[in-house]
């Protein structure tokens, strides 16, 4: 692992010379899962417990979330990790979306 700062850069840094660097960053992809009739509270809970390895209050939090405004974002991140859960959460028997962060 090499070290945050270098020589030259703290010289610069001394020396009063600054640099800007411009990060861009890619908004997250978010999986959704929405609210159905048929699916006990219960269930929702130990899907979410093994699919994303959450403690149990955050997964009733999550179902409860669901529960009461129809859909809860369960995971933020990258894309191809979005559509993993997502499909897991479908198999699962839930239903699961993935969108854009805004």
């Amino acid at each position: 692992m090499q070290p945050l700062h270098n020589s030259s850069t703290e010289s610069a840094l001394e020396s009063g010379v600054e640099s800007e660097v411009s990060v861009i960053t890619e908004r997250p992809w978010n999986v959704i899962v929405w609210n159905d009739p048929v699916t006990p509270m219960t269930v929702v809970v130990v899907i979410f417990k093994r699919i994303f390895g959450y403690s149990n209050n955050k997964c009733t939090d999550l179902m409860l979330t669901v529960h009461h405004e129809g859909r809860a974002v369960v995971w933020s991140g990258q894309r191809e990790r979005a559509e993993s859960y997502c499909v897991k959460l479908q198999v699962a028997g839930l239903q699961a979306t993935v969108e854009r962060d805004t």
